[in-house]
């Protein structure tokens, strides 16, 4: 290697920003692809796969990468946005030779790849593999292991040739913790089946709950199913009563059944109440756990349920005031108070004083053309869902809605845009990206 050059670690470069040479955002790194070569040689860096605004992933070669620094990769401009496709002699970087385990070429010793280094080679534009940064013993990040590490020539290790056994997630997971729900999920969408389901393993229980609800509804089920029963139980408690009752909806009848049993029984209630429900209905749409307040709580009260860190905005944006019980089906629904309203008013203020009782709430039976309706014409966010005997049995939210509203592949079409329309904005790479 050319003295001089810098050196990167490749975990450094996920989520990384592309730009072009105007500045102007491409994308982010996702992974980098390699091609390993025969013997000890030091593998060939192919390029880099971006994921574009679109969530499409394209292939950017790294001859179009010209530099790497501060955070950021820039390149020539000229871009190829066909969607990446993985070919048997290339090596997804991150998702296929981090936590792999290795042997030590002089000792025999098994050890695990931390991480890996690229640099640019001598008075040219190609880029390779140098090093390989190992723990000895057993364990991956997230591990107790704490064995020595150390930094090793790419030649000092034999095994990155080997199937995938033996290989963790813990570093795959470290790399993309950051990452929303929706972003990790298209990680997992474009994974091979295999490490995929390693991943979702990994993953705890409420991480994979949310990564879950933004998945293609083959991908839930698949993950689901490779999961041991008991766990895919708590991961189903884990998720929104409304997004855990569509899943259910779509495994035969025997599975379905056998999960509701191993839920706990009032997490299994709400789901069953919600399956009970024709799916494009205020009643399938909503979820079962909105904020419930009874009418002598405070403004204060309420600031401090609306904090809290799990509820998505659209439900965190009003709090509903009941008599009790305050579990829906709660008593009476008295009226919904909205959060700005609550930033305007003393912190002693009781929320029964402030409520906005003029919308007549949804119905459960309302369906989904009403619901829209509801939303568009009084601008809302979210909305309460009463029955006959006046009882708030839920809330629906906006996301809910649009999921509903979408073709029901959205997903699926979100993961993998179409070919011929990216096509149209293609700037000219050519169809060869490893070339």
């Amino acid at each position: 290697m050319a003295a001089g050059t810098p050196r990167i670690f490749v975990s450094h470069l996920s989520g990384t920003a592309v730009f072009d040479p105007n500045g102007d955002p491409v994308g982010r790194v996702r992974d980098l692809v390699a091609m390993l070569r025969v013997g000890n040689r030091p593998p060939r860096l192919l390029g880099l796969v971006v994921e574009l605004s679109t969530r499409r992933r394209v292939f950017l070669p790294m001859t179009r990468v010209t530099g790497i620094e501060s955070g950021q990769v820039i390149t020539t401009g000229v871009l190829n946005v066909r969607r990446f496709e993985q070919r048997p002699t290339e090596r997804l970087v991150l998702g296929e030779l981090l936590d792999r385990r290795v042997r030590l070429v002089e000792s025999g010793e098994e050890v695990t790849v931390l991480d890996v280094s690229i640099q640019q080679l001598p008075a040219r534009r190609d880029w390779g593999i140098d090093r390989v940064f190992v723990r000895k013993g057993r364990g991956g990040a997230f591990r107790r292991s704490r064995g020595e590490t150390l930094t090793v020539e790419w030649s000092a290790v034999t095994g990155f040739s080997l199937d995938e056994q033996g290989q963790g997630a813990e570093s795959l997971l470290a790399t993309f913790e950051q990452l929303r729900p929706a972003d990790l999920a298209n990680v997992l969408h474009h994974l091979s089946p295999k490490r995929r389901s390693e991943v979702a393993a990994a993953l705890d229980d409420d991480r994979l709950a949310d990564v879950l609800e933004e998945l293609p509804e083959d991908d839930q089920i698949e993950i689901l199913g490779k999961l041991k029963e008991e766990r895919a139980a708590d991961v189903l408690e884990a998720m929104d009563p409304d997004d855990a009752a569509d899943l259910l909806a779509e495994l035969p009848e025997a599975d379905k059944e056998r999960l509701l049993q191993l839920m706990r029984p009032d997490e299994a209630a709400d789901v069953r109440r919600l399956m009970a429900y024709e799916e494009r209905t205020a009643g399938g749409l909503m979820t079962t756990e909105p904020i419930v307040l009874r009418p002598d709580a405070s403004v204060a009260d309420a600031l401090a349920r609306v904090r809290n860190a799990d509820l998505s905005p659209a439900l965190a944006a009003q709090v509903y005031v009941c008599r009790p019980p305050d579990e829906t089906p709660t008593g009476k629904y008295l009226g919904t108070v909205h959060f700005q309203r609550l930033l305007r008013d003393p912190p002693y203020t009781l929320v029964g004083s402030l409520l906005d009782d003029d919308l007549q709430p949804l119905a459960p039976e309302a369906t989904l053309p009403v619901v829209v309706g509801f939303f568009a014409t009084y601008d809302m966010v979210a909305a309460p869902v009463v029955d006959e005997s006046g009882s708030l049995l839920g809330a629906v939210t906006v996301d809910d809605v649009l999921d509903h509203m979408l073709p029901d592949d959205w997903r699926e079409t979100e993961f993998h845009l179409d070919e011929e329309a990216a096509e149209g904005t293609e700037t000219a790479e050519g169809t060869a990206h490893g070339s």
